[in-house]
């Protein structure tokens, strides 16, 4: 039976392509291509293993309407970031002293933008709480992309969801509100209600941008200039995810304008900003709806993943886990026929192979949280060091936009400068060297929290309670070290350079070692790091306040060099293997001979197959 089927795929291939299958029992096209939209692969453009030692590696050219999803993702985390950076001192800090009833301080002080006044507690808790949702719950929303609705609808229901959201943040910022205690209501409706529409909306864009890149293998071609090179997926991943990245980053400075808005004017036109932004949001993804490559969902990989896991354990044993690759064999159907133990699985070697590689990049994702606690502080400790500082006019929230501002530097320097330059020298600077430097880079920026903290606490007037609600003088003016805030940039803009190494190759990771339905459920595995982090910060949040703030800097500084250190010695591996994408058709069954009787029951999948009824791009199903 075996050699039937073999044979009959040979005469397949043949008579039809590579990435073609016959689809006699299927409704629709009689020929479904298995390569989705990535292209075909030719074989005769494919780089020997000389080409790949000598020939340079270049990026694809990369398609308009990936410009256009960036843009989506531009308006949507501006929007997001417009609010999130107000949070802190809205529940943090009382309505000021002297000031308009706006939530904006008196000019001409010190005093800090307040609306509730529910203390350095609460707000960190409001904060952490609110971002840990907001990247937790993507892996309830990603599994349902990839089973259930596609990735399209949860995109833009998320939109509608966080508009909502926006409206409602909009009324709690009203004067009278604040004034009577209203405020609060609204407010912590729109918080929650924003985590849940950015949880619906986060999983799903990255890998809807990914899934526009025209190819899946790294081919040979020829410039116009007549040099040979070798147009590297790999590279284009990278290229395009820097410009998500550097988008994501410039609406990031959207809490630039609602932090000095928050200062001199109130709450009410610092929330109004990001929805004014927002508005464009849904004729912009009607615009995108026919011009996009869609996939419609197949049926989540999870099931298949959790039942090959248990085939490894089952028919390896439980110590087999620290094998590391040699683990997952057992349930490769290559394997199980010459076992003498036979069973019938829906799945071939290859899916197998993309579990590992999937397994495999989530144990990479575990070690993010080191990096994320580092680059922003341990829960609201950088804010709550920020209020210990001589600020001179500048609202205390703005400095953190330091990190966005260094992203908008950095990744137009390395997309066109530093990566293109070592891609010449054929210098090789794999996804596990990059996510070390960042590390490393993130490590940095904690100790200069750290350092900056120390020095706050020795030469400020109230010692190690100067970031307290009683830090304050006989008016009620806040008392500060005489450290300027500008030195905080220094932390933050190092932070955010160590994102550009870290999080930006994530995002390839996560696309292609995800088998094809699975892939909004592993980048939902990606952001789910963040949420550790968040939920780290929470965890401390009674630990996150005087006199300990130094300490909140120094402890994760120590583990995240030590975490860094482990990593690369653990995955370095990972950067002598060849980027590629899962391009495998996985919905038939394989039987090894099995009788009825001694064949577990398998579930029923259709895999990933075309439905012509869905919208996707006319040349994808050809026959």
């Amino acid at each position: 039976m075996v050699a039937n089927e073999a044979i009959t795929a040979d005469i397949q291939g043949a008579i039809l392509r590579d990435d073609a299958v016959l689809a006699i029992d299927q409704g629709g096209a009689l020929v479904h291509t298995t390569s989705h939209a990535h292209g075909r692969v030719d074989l005769d453009s494919m780089p020997t293993e000389e080409e790949k030692r000598t020939l340079r590696r270049v990026p694809g050219k990369l398609p308009t309407i990936a410009y256009w999803i960036c843009a989506v993702e531009f308006a949507e985390r501006a929007s997001y970031y417009g609010c999130n950076g107000l949070f802190s001192n809205y529940v943090n800090r009382p309505l000021p002293a002297g000031g308009s009833g706006t939530g904006a301080p008196p000019r001409g002080t010190q005093q800090t933008a307040g609306a509730l006044g529910l203390g350095t507690q609460k707000s960190t808790a409001t904060s952490q709480s609110f971002s840990m949702l907001a990247y937790a719950l993507p892996m309830l929303f990603g599994w349902l992309a990839d089973a259930k609705t596609g990735r399209f609808k949860l995109i833009c229901g998320g939109v509608a969801v966080c508009g909502l959201a926006h409206i409602l943040m909009v009324i709690s910022g009203i004067p009278s509100l604040l004034a009577n205690g209203g405020a609060k209501a609204p407010f912590f409706l729109s918080v929650y209600i924003l985590s849940i529409g950015a949880a619906m909306f986060k999983p799903c864009i990255s890998p809807t941008l990914l899934d526009q890149m025209p190819s899946a293998a790294p081919c040979v071609k020829t410039l116009p200039s007549g040099e040979r090179v070798i147009e590297d997926p790999e590279a284009t991943t990278e290229r395009v995810m820097l410009w998500f990245y550097l988008l994501i980053n410039i609406g990031g400075f959207m809490a630039v304008p609602t932090a000095y808005t928050e200062k001199y004017i109130g709450w009410w036109l610092s929330f109004l900003l990001p929805l004014l932004l927002y508005l464009p949001l849904p004729l912009l993804l009607w615009y995108l709806r026919k011009r996009l490559v869609l996939y419609p969902p197949g049926g989540s990989d999870l099931g298949k993943c959790c039942r090959v896991v248990g085939i490894c354990i089952k028919r390896g044993g439980f110590m087999s886990i620290f094998r590391g690759k040699g683990f997952f064999e057992p349930a490769k159907p290559s394997v199980i026929a010459q076992s003498g133990r036979p069973l019938a699985v829906p799945w071939n070697d290859e899916f197998v192979e993309d579990v590992r590689r999937t397994f495999q990049a989530t144990g990479i994702f575990c070690f993010f949280p080191l990096q994320y606690i580092n680059d922003n502080g341990l829960g609201g400790a950088a804010n709550a060091l920020s209020t210990m500082l001589t600020t001179n006019g500048v609202p205390n929230d703005v400095i953190n936009n330091f990190n966005s501002l260094s992203i908008i530097v950095g990744a137009p320097i390395l997309n066109y400068g530093l990566y293109p330059l070592l891609r010449k020298w054929n210098i090789h600077y794999g996804p596990v060297a990059r996510m070390t430097t960042g590390f490393f880079l993130s490590t940095l920026g904690g100790l200069g929290y750290t350092i900056i903290n120390y020095y706050a606490y020795k030469t400020g007037p109230c010692g190690h309670y100067g970031s307290s609600a009683s830090c304050v003088d006989a008016d009620d003016v806040s008392l500060v070290s005489s450290i300027s805030i500008w030195y905080l940039a220094v932390p933050f803009a190092l932070g955010g350079i160590s994102e550009l190494f870290v999080n930006v190759p994530a995002y390839g990771i996560a696309y292609s070692r995800a088998p094809a339905n699975m892939r909004s459920l592993v980048s939902a595995i990606n952001l789910f790091s963040t949420a550790i982090a968040y939920a780290i910060g929470l965890a401390c949040s009674a630990l996150i306040r005087d006199p300990y703030l130094t300490w909140d800097f120094g402890a994760p500084t120590i583990i995240g060099f030590v975490g860094m250190v482990a990593f690369y010695f653990i995955y370095r591996d990972i950067d002598k293997e060849e980027y590629r994408l899962s391009l495998n058709d996985n919905g038939g069954v394989v039987d090894h001979g099995v009788d009825a009787q001694d064949t577990e029951s398998a579930p029923s999948e259709k895999g990933g197959v075309y439905d012509e009824k869905k919208p996707v791009r006319d040349k994808e199903v050809e026959i």
